[in-house]
C-alpha cells in the first residue's frame, strides 16, 4: 500500500460535500486522512493523506479534480502549508 499527501482547494459550491471524508472512501478502495483544513464561505482548504493501492490513489484523485477541486501532490521536500 502506498500513501500519499495532497493539498486541496474546495470551490465554495463544493464545501458541504463530504467528498474526502465519506464519498473517496466509499468509491474507491483508498483510506483518507484529512491531516488540516481551513474553511471559509468561500471555499476550503484541505490537507489529506490518502493510503491505498498506487492506481487507486489516482483514481481518485482523478475523481476530485473531474468535480472541480484543485489538488497540489505534497513532496517529502514539501511541508505541509499553513492554514
Amino acid at each position: 500500500m502506498a500513501l500519499r499527501k495532497y493539498f486541496c482547494t474546495f470551490p465554495q459550491q463544493l464545501i458541504s460535500e463530504p467528498i474526502i471524508s465519506h464519498t473517496l472512501g466509499e468509491k474507491f478502495p483508498v483510506i483518507p486522512n484529512i491531516r488540516a483544513a481551513s474553511i471559509s464561505d468561500n471555499m476550503a482548504l484541505v490537507a489529506v493523506e490518502i493510503e491505498g493501492a498506487e492506481g487507486a490513489i489516482d483514481e481518485s484523485i482523478a475523481y476530485l479534480r473531474e468535480r472541480g477541486v484543485k489538488v497540489e501532490e505534497i513532496t517529502d521536500s514539501d511541508e505541509l502549508p499553513s492554514l
